[in-house]
């Protein structure tokens, strides 16, 4: 086996940092992680960001691995012919096996008026400048969040909770996701914080002007403040590279995470599409992924057989303020089931998550090979089912 090989890591989010970390079962393995940002974001915690509960960020020194290089730069252009990673510094960083895990982020405003009127809340560098608008408004001045996802609800409920006049447009179904007695439960909070819910096809909004925002079906909603939840992407890296992504840029790859491409570059997190089939956005399928590209690549550094991808889901958990929340539950291949928590143990739930999520990245710093996870869920199978159905 060759010593003193090289792995980049690209990106220091959940799946970045899991990974970086449990590379470190191979103690002759030099790891570089590329990061843009010098503290770890806590993204699951922006909207807390927001309304001042919680700073949302951690010290990489707490939870990455003793050895681990931390390059706070970000990655430009990727050659994978000649193995290296063009820096936005101007350098290049050379590799043996790559892992991306760049992660997603907000999807482009392209509404009119949206990104001029808009606050996004998808980033750190969003969420602060929100933070101060809030902070900012008088008394009683209406707000208006857009997008009923997870994000969406969270911040629609933060702000509640603080006494702000709140409406949530939800340009659909309030929590898509969920089953319908879970949504009628979050519906049930959001009347108690009193935010205003306007849900159905004709709460999708079309425009957004400075002090207001125009509906489907015509209504103006009067706004001092509107935030932008609505939809995901991800950075064009590997499509920018020449590398095969699907229709959103997500790095295709198959069931041991390995680009189709290039069998030395694996992809783990948001931005990885195995078998053209990604798993839902979130930290939960993070993590496992990227302690899974990491398995792949020990696996191929060994000269054995890496392993498909095996997880599975639990569901959802959903904070509605400070002292509530929602666990909406699902089967392993995350089909939700109509069964959820609510109230202050789910607000219980949903807190002892986040805390977890980064005790795992801290816990796998201090003993690579530290960390697992919940597998199952049919993967597999699923996947052979809906191959033989477009074929018929």
């Amino acid at each position: 086996m060759a010593e003193h090989l090289n792995v980049v890591v690209i990106g220091g989010g959940y799946a970045g940092v899991i990974a970086a970390n449990h590379l470190r079962l191979n103690r002759d393995v030099s790891i570089t992680l590329i990061n843009p940002r010098p503290e770890f974001v806590e993204r699951i915690r922006l909207h807390q960001l927001v309304t001042g509960s919680d700073d949302a960020v951690v010290a990489y020194p707490d939870i990455l691995g003793e050895g681990i290089n931390l390059l706070v730069d970000t990655a430009e252009h990727i050659d994978a012919a000649a193995r290296t990673v063009t820096l936005g510094s101007g350098g290049t960083v050379a590799y043996d096996y790559l892992i991306y895990a760049v992660g997603s982020k907000g999807a482009e405003l392209t509404v009119p008026g949206a990104a001029e009127f808009a606050h996004p809340i998808s980033e750190l560098e969003h969420a602060e400048p929100l933070r101060a608008a809030v902070a900012a408004l008088a008394s009683g001045a209406p707000v208006t969040v857009v997008g009923a996802g997870p994000t969406g609800i969270e911040t629609a409920a933060e702000l509640g909770e603080q006494g702000h006049t709140v409406t949530l447009a939800c340009g659909g179904p309030l929590g898509p996701y969920m089953s319908e007695p879970g949504r009628k439960s979050v519906a049930k909070r959001m009347r108690k914080l009193g935010v205003t819910v306007v849900d159905g096809p004709d709460s999708k909004v079309t425009e957004v002007r400075e002090r207001s925002v125009v509906l489907a079906d015509g209504r103006e909603l009067t706004s001092a403040i509107t935030i932008w939840t609505a939809g995901f992407d991800v950075p064009d890296l590997a499509a920018r590279s020449g590398l095969a992504t699907d229709a959103i840029g997500r790095l295709l790859t198959d069931e041991t995470l390995t680009s189709v491409d290039n069998p030395y570059i694996v992809a783990a997190g948001d931005a990885a599409a195995p078998s053209d089939s990604p798993l839902r956005m979130s930290c939960q399928a993070a993590i496992p992924l990227g302690a899974q590209a990491a398995n792949t690549v020990l696996s191929r550094i060994a000269g054995t057989a890496p392993a498909a991808l095996n997880q599975a889901f639990t569901g959802q958990c959903i904070s509605l303020g400070r002292k509530s929340g929602i666990v909406q539950l699902a089967h392993l291949d995350d089909r939700v089931v109509p069964i959820y928590l609510a109230g202050r143990t789910a607000a219980s739930v949903k807190e002892a998550v986040c805390k977890a999520t980064v005790s795992f990245l801290a816990r796998e710093a201090r003993k690579p090979g530290s960390y697992f996870w919940i597998k199952g869920g049919k993967r597999a199978q699923r996947l052979a089912e809906a191959k033989a159905a477009a074929v018929r």
